[in-house]
């Protein structure tokens, strides 16, 4: 059970990571408020499971929409 909860946080994250690279698209980094929850989903599912990998794209993920909010003022 638990190495289908990675593959589930490996699919969010991949899924999040192609629709954060949309996001840094002018005028479409309001996108960013909606992939980083679905990330920190996909961050709750990896940490539930014995493999890393799901975890760590998804905390990838996070950084960079994190940081596109940053650099558009959506974060201040």
């Amino acid at each position: 059970m638990l190495p289908m909860l990675n593959v589930a946080s490996l699919v969010i994250g991949a899924i999040a990571l192609v629709l954060a690279v949309f996001a840094f698209i002018p005028l479409l980094g309001w996108a960013n408020w909606v992939i980083v929850p679905i990330a920190i989903v996909g961050l709750a599912l990896g940490a539930m499971s014995d493999r890393t990998a799901g975890r760590n794209l998804n905390i990838v993920v996070i950084v960079i929409g994190v940081v596109r909010l940053m650099l558009g003022g959506g974060i201040i």
